[in-house]
């Protein structure tokens, strides 16, 4: 197998391999390293400092002049999250299911698929839905009502 095969290869592989990554950065070494396969086939380049150097260079002002503009088509946009409140605002009004009586003020609910630790002043049994009113990290405060926006 020659070298340059062997560039080429490499470079498939770092961009077949950001189908599974999310950083938006191997599709541009795999690009270096294809160019680089793609320059030694073509004989325009031999020895392999300049080997490395054409996969560094190629694969840098890729990375540095591209990776904002593919990085925005690879993660896509989502119109229905509010971007100005921070993530732990987002919850504060929506529903929950309770999985666990609520004893004492304490009890367990799920949001979004999760299971999270909540307080109530409400009395809330399993089953039982109830609305996020605050969100202090980890843990949830809920309601019978849901909170007024």
């Amino acid at each position: 197998m020659t070298v340059a095969l062997i560039w080429i290869i490499v470079g498939v592989a770092l961009v077949l391999s950001e189908l599974l990554l999310t950083s938006v950065i191997a599709v541009f070494l795999g690009i270096g390293a294809i160019v680089t396969g793609l320059l030694l086939h073509w004989g325009l380049i031999e020895q392999s400092a300049t080997q490395f150097a054409v996969f560094g260079v190629v694969s840098l002002a890729l990375l540095i002049l591209a990776r904002g503009r593919f990085k925005r088509w690879f993660m896509g946009y989502t119109a229905n999250e509010d971007e100005s409140k921070p993530n732990f605002q987002r919850d504060i009004g929506a529903r929950v299911k309770v999985i666990r009586d609520f004893n004492h003020g304490a009890g367990r609910v799920v949001l979004n698929g999760v299971q999270w630790d909540a307080f109530s002043e409400d009395d809330l049994k399993a089953g039982d839905t109830a609305w996020v009113i605050a969100n202090e990290g980890i843990q949830l405060t809920v309601a019978q009502q849901r909170p007024q926006q």
